[in-house]
């Protein structure tokens, strides 16, 4: 920055140095008794006033905040924002300040809890504190960001990092993100720098770490699958026991119902008939078949036989 403002301090004198040689160069044009001396004086006043005029004042742009730097007094404790401004020419210098948020990737590799190492990646968003910019200059310059976050980043990672196992910083990350996020918030306002925003962006583990894991994995999976089997195996085997309990039950019931009550065969034969007939009488062929065969003889052979002992003795022709 001071090099920017002696470049242009140079060029200023540059400038008055080139009107004056124009001055002279118009003087030798001039007869022998020379120019007027007021013609003289009040170009060479035009030009000063010109240069001050200049010189006099310095523009902020936006986004930006600056500070005067005095040949006398350094760094003054103002902090001047957008627009334009008075100085002193040639004793008080702007020094601009870029006070948008900027981002920054950090990267720390640090050691968990039970030994692990974790290469952990935080962005950081962070701006300089604009009223404190005097004290930024004076202590840190324009650099501060370089000089400080980095450091302070892998400070607070690592305390942090080291509180928690391996397994705690998966399953507990956005716990983790925000016990960072506040211990480099507070850290970072003792150099006056204000963080809108830190957050872990990658976090990766030790290669024989991540292959333990994925082993872990594995074998849980094999488990839960080895569990999920029997678990079927065991339900498959009540079910076929109550279903054959069901069945013995049924027959149980059908046994009692045949003792008690003889009449519940022919019931049972009446329904399986109607059934029958009725799949037969749905079928477009005819076809002949003998009820015995198909289980609908409905009055059975003993009625049978009864009517046929009653026609020989002569009680039906």
């Amino acid at each position: 920055m001071y090099k920017r403002q002696g470049l242009k301090s140079f060029a200023s004198r540059r400038s008055f140095a080139t009107v004056r040689d124009k001055l002279n160069e118009l003087g030798s044009q001039m007869p022998q008794g020379g120019p007027p001396t007021g013609l003289v004086s009040a170009v060479a006043g035009i030009s000063a006033v010109g240069f001050l005029g200049y010189n006099s004042v310095f523009t902020v742009q936006g986004g930006q905040r600056a500070v005067l730097w005095s040949r006398i007094s350094g760094v003054k404790d103002a902090v001047y924002a957008e627009g334009m401004h008075p100085r002193v020419p040639l004793i008080e210098y702007p020094v601009p300040f870029d006070v948008r948020t900027r981002p920054r990737n950090v990267q720390s590799l640090t050691g968990s809890k039970d030994l692990q190492m974790v290469n952990i990646t935080l962005r950081v968003l962070s701006k300089p504190n604009t009223s404190e910019l005097a004290w930024i200059y004076k202590r840190l310059g324009h650099d501060y960001d370089d000089r400080v976050l980095p450091s302070i980043v892998n400070e607070v990672t690592k305390a942090v990092v080291a509180c928690y196992n391996a397994s705690e910083l998966l399953t507990k990350r956005e716990q983790v993100s925000n016990e960072i996020r506040h211990r480099l918030v507070v850290r970072a306002a003792d150099f006056r720098i204000i963080l809108d925003d830190v957050s872990i962006t990658h976090l990766s583990f030790s290669h024989e770490y991540t292959a333990a894991v994925e082993a872990k994995q594995v074998a849980q999976q094999d488990s839960e699958r080895a569990r999920y089997i029997v678990e079927k195996a065991i339900q498959e085997k009540k079910s076929i026991i109550v279903k054959a309990e069901g069945e013995a039950q049924a027959a149980r019931l059908v046994g009692k119902a045949i003792q008690n009550n003889p009449g519940f065969v022919k019931l049972r034969k009446i329904d399986t008939a109607k059934e029958i007939a009725g799949t037969v009488s749905r079928n477009q062929g005819k076809v002949y078949l003998n009820a015995d065969s198909l289980l609908i003889n409905i009055l059975g052979n003993e009625q049978l036989g009864e009517d046929t002992s009653a026609k020989k003795r002569g009680w039906f022709r």
